[in-house]
């Protein structure tokens, strides 16, 4: 008898709904303390998730949400560039 396999659950910083791992995108924070998205899900560093949609985006922004998953504090610039990058991803 075949066990099912267990599906990797991770919380979105912004609407802070449970999903599982391939419903939601990687913001991460690299040993070079530069913050960027992680399509992949492999690379090493500090993650944190995110919901496809700039709303979620929104959200982590206005409530400091990612800044308390990274556990650093994040320039406005990056904010920018992350926009950006999701802005691509969701066309």
């Amino acid at each position: 008898m075949k066990t099912k396999s267990k599906i990797p659950m991770r919380q979105c910083t912004g609407c802070r709904e449970m999903k599982s791992k391939k419903e939601m995108i990687r913001v991460l924070k690299t040993a070079e303390d530069e913050i960027i998205l992680d399509s992949t899900g492999k690379k090493n560093g500090r993650g944190a998730y995110l919901c496809f949609s700039m709303d979620c985006l929104e959200k982590a922004i206005k409530s400091h949400g990612l800044e308390r998953s990274l556990k650093a504090s994040i320039p406005e610039e990056v904010y920018q560039n992350l926009k950006k990058e999701f802005e691509a991803i969701e066309k």
